[in-house]
């Protein structure tokens, strides 16, 4: 394999074996047979699990996410929720956060980088979307951006950690609905038309 190939598939041995055996009992010598490759090829890139792991959650933390901007609050949630839901719903992501999550609690580090990497996605991504719906008039001007973020994105984590039920379509529905009501979100106000200027002809 080129080098490229190796990376991606160590990284793609890692969240299998993630999702297998979980943190506590994920080895190197397990990913690495995964992968087809030697131990070298990934203490190479990385030095230690804990490196390994941190890296690919950092990075699936920066995945791309859909542009937020449908032109009203509830439009941009449902966007945001559906996006969220569809990573979730994928059974490796769905076997391997909780158990970060839970790990988390005893490892300093990786409760570190989640809380990082987590908290600016969701500062993001969520700070953005308050914003254009204080702009539209759909949020009072002084929405709390951090309580807001929390409120929109805390039921998803409860649903997936916690209560480990499944995102229906119909529960996201909802979900819109109860968050925008908890904002204390209105109808936006439509744009001024421009004014037509009189023909001089």
């Amino acid at each position: 394999m080129l080098r490229g190939e190796i990376t991606t598939a160590i990284r793609r041995a890692l969240m299998q074996e993630l999702a297998a055996v979980g943190y506590g009992r994920l080895s190197i010598e397990a990913v690495a047979r995964r992968a087809g490759v030697g131990k070298t090829a990934i203490y190479r890139r990385w030095n230690s699990k804990l490196d390994l792991v941190l890296e690919i959650v950092s990075a699936a933390a920066g995945g791309k996410l859909p542009v937020l901007d449908t032109g009203t609050l509830r439009g941009d949630l449902t966007l945001l929720f559906q996006g969220v839901a569809h990573a979730l719903r994928h059974p490796l992501a769905s076997q391997i956060i909780p158990d970060l999550l839970a790990e988390a609690a005893r490892n300093p580090t990786i409760d570190e980088t989640l809380q990082r990497v987590l908290r600016a996605r969701q500062q993001e991504v969520g700070g953005r979307l308050v914003s254009r719906a204080v702009q539209r008039g759909e949020l009072p001007a002084d929405t709390d951006p951090e309580t807001a973020v929390d409120l929109i994105v805390g039921p998803l984590y409860w649903r997936l950690a916690i209560a480990r039920s499944p995102l229906t379509d119909s529960y996201l529905d909802a979900l819109v609905e109860a968050v925008a009501a908890g904002l204390g979100a209105t109808t936006p106000k439509p744009l001024p038309r421009p004014r037509e200027v009189p023909s001089t002809g």
